[in-house]
């Protein structure tokens, strides 16, 4: 082979090796955390995303930023899955999470520099996190599952710096009597919460329906348009004749031929109409269609009936109603009905929709959701989801820890005294571990308009002095007692934020060699001045996260 070089990939296949990865990677998880760090806190800023066809998003809530953003840099997307995973888990904590694993990517980017090696720091983060979870259960408070003034307050503190704050106190109420209406023995399901979403009126008219609210409206202007104390039928099928499953033709050579025929197909609809009369429904939802003579045949029998009723609506139904779902008409008996006291169609928001209310125990419920224009009423819902996650995982647990950034200057505190026990590099990883923590605090700070460095001081020295609860009150600037304020947030969110972001970080700083089949979205750019600077640099938002695989017609308007 002589001096040959042997080449391995194709020409069109990019490959960054060694400490030009670990810095692509580490500016690209940065850029990322930069992006949201504005939005975090009670006083944090809302960022507009326009996508290229014009439709605008405005929001404050992480993964919702993240998952709208076009990033197509794998690194960065290894961020985005902080968030998604966070808010799969817990419903809240998206952003504080990604803040965490940027900031433990730059102080790993710190010890790097310094010749420590990456496995040492992927070694001393785990160590770390490990730590920190043992401490966040010691210092956790115990609720219990009925306190309703607890739950309201945490429904309260995940609204908070989001669209829906001036009416807080109600929508956290209406949150908490939907999750405990929904709440089962062993657990709770909150896509049993359906939100339907009204535009206009003001978020103060928004309420909680105990029933499910179906949009959908009765299939025949002759049916009535509401029934008391119904019994309710849920079919999985169709009211229509049944089609064979073969091609098949039909000769008619005679008039009273194609007259019998259609009258043994109106039959056999009267025959299944006639079914569900005799077992005394009043009301039927259809998952299929319903045909017109069978239209005809309901409204005559004074059936309200609906048809094509999506199967999360009709399991919400069958949850409020006690109705059991049956696939074919034939198979139906009154021990298949549900019950519920009214169920009726109304107008809301000049659209027509189906209430079922008045339920013996209602399983299922329905948020009804108002605000003055679109785009306000989009954010008020992810506001509510949040709201929803930390109020189910707060039940479910039954602990909670203090607001404000209270726990990470206690962790903070308590990682630098266990580094001292960690032998070898390790405890430099460590001590980073513990500075990183703190920029939940710094950013409550930054974002409030207030001094990062001072609010820091004292609330150092507050912990210090055994106030484990002590946080940073964003509007005034002091540092309070967050516990005595009902500032709270389940222990779950905090947990599965620290673990989140030390899993992304160390997988990051691990990797020392990207090889991509073809350009590297994130990668150099004939722009780029500086040779050792990746696109997506710590700048971050404009250009930057433009380079990032460019966020299609996002990244200006960020």
């Amino acid at each position: 082979m002589g001096n040959q070089p042997l080449i391995v990939l194709s020409e069109e296949s990019q490959r960054t090796s060694g400490e030009d990865a670990q810095s692509m990677n580490i500016t690209a998880g940065k850029a990322v955390s930069e992006a949201v760090r504005t939005t975090l806190g009670p006083k944090g800023m809302d960022k507009m995303l326009v996508d290229s066809t014009g439709n605008v998003v405005v929001t404050n809530d992480g993964v919702t930023l993240l998952t709208e953003m076009d990033i197509d840099h794998p690194a960065a997307n290894m961020i985005v899955e902080v968030s998604e995973t966070q808010e799969e888990e817990v419903g809240d904590g998206t952003t504080s999470a990604v803040v965490v694993a940027g900031e433990l990517l730059k102080r790993a980017e710190e010890l790097l520099e310094q010749d420590i090696h990456a496995s040492t720091l992927a070694q001393g983060y785990r160590q770390a996190a490990e730590q920190a979870r043992e401490e966040l259960e010691e210092i956790a408070i115990d609720v219990e599952p009925d306190d309703e003034e607890i739950l309201t307050q945490i429904a309260a503190t995940a609204m908070t710096g989001k669209g829906a704050e001036n009416a807080k106190d109600l929508l956290a109420e209406l949150v908490v009597d939907a999750v405990r209406a929904v709440a089962d023995e062993d657990s709770i399901d909150t896509d049993n919460v359906a939100i339907e979403k009204v535009v206009g009126g003001s978020i103060d008219e928004s309420e909680l329906v105990e029933g499910v609210i179906v949009d959908k409206e009765r299939v025949s202007e002759n049916m009535p348009y509401f029934a008391e104390d119904a019994n309710v039928a849920i079919l999985d099928g169709a009211l229509e004749v049944k089609e064979t499953e073969i091609d098949a033709e039909v000769n008619v050579t005679d008039p009273d031929q194609l007259q019998q025929f259609l009258e043994q197909e109106e039959a056999q609809l009267e025959e299944m109409v006639d079914q569900l009369v005799d077992v005394g429904t009043d009301v039927v939802f259809v998952d299929g269609g319903i045909d017109d003579m069978a239209q005809h045949f309901l409204a005559q029998e004074g059936i309200l009936a609906v048809r094509r009723v999506k199967d999360s609506d009709a399991g919400r139904i069958a949850r409020a109603t006690g109705a059991r779902p049956v696939s074919t008409v034939e198979d139906i008996t009154e021990d298949d009905l549900g019950y519920a006291g009214h169920v009726a169609q109304q107008d809301v928001g000049g659209d027509q929709r189906i209430f079922i209310e008045d339920v013996e125990d209602a399983k299922a419920v329905t948020m009804i959701l108002r605000g003055g224009t679109e785009h306000v009423i989009d954010e008020i819902e992810r506001a509510v989801e949040d709201s929803l996650g930390v109020v189910r995982t707060t039940v479910e647990d039954g602990q909670v820890l203090s607001g404000g950034g209270a726990p990470e200057v206690e962790l903070s505190l308590a990682l630098r005294d266990y580094a001292d026990s960690v032998g070898g590099r390790e405890q430099l990883a460590v001590e980073a571990f513990a500075d990183a923590l703190e920029i939940i605090p710094r950013t409550l700070a930054e974002n409030a308009g207030l001094d990062p460095i001072d609010s820091l001081v004292e609330l150092r020295a507050d912990h210090d002095a055994g106030e484990t609860g002590a946080g940073l009150d964003a509007y005034t600037g002091d540092t309070v007692d967050m516990e005595a304020e009902g500032v709270s947030e389940p222990l779950r969110v905090k947990t599965q934020a620290i673990e989140s972001a030390t899993e992304a970080a160390v997988m990051l700083l691990r990797i020392d060699d990207v090889i991509a089949a073809g350009e590297l979205k994130g990668g150099k750019t004939d722009d780029d001045d500086d040779d050792d600077m990746p696109a997506g640099g710590p700048g971050g938002m404009g250009g930057g996260m433009g380079g990032m695989g460019g966020m299609g017609g996002m990244g200006g308007a960020m």
